[in-house]
């Protein structure tokens, strides 16, 4: 067991919802989906998205500090603020 019960915790949590979310998508694929697995799939399926881009947020704003070149759709010179509004980020302070 990890030795973080909360990272443990949110890994589970991440993990189940994979689960339930491919289970879903087999329903559908057998055409024995409910109306409510379909509202629970869309669920799953947008806070799937938005970890992913929270994930690329995280990557690519750690190459930029780090100087390398990363690419990314800026309205500002300070900050990322389209993936942000996107759910990407946990706030949307510009990169110090």
């Amino acid at each position: 067991m990890n030795s973080d019960p909360q990272r443990e915790f949110y890994c589970t949590i991440g993990k189940v919802a994979m689960e339930k979310l491919d289970s879903i998508r087999s329903k559908m694929i057998d055409d024995t989906v409910t109306p409510e697995d379909r509202l629970l799939g869309d669920l799953l399926g947008e806070i799937v998205g938005l970890a992913a881009n929270r994930v690329s947020v995280s990557c690519n704003e750690k190459a930029f500090r780090e100087g390398k070149q990363v690419w990314v759709e800026r309205t500002s010179q300070s900050h990322f603020p389209h993936v942000r509004l996107h759910g990407g980020a946990l706030e949307d302070d510009p990169i110090a």
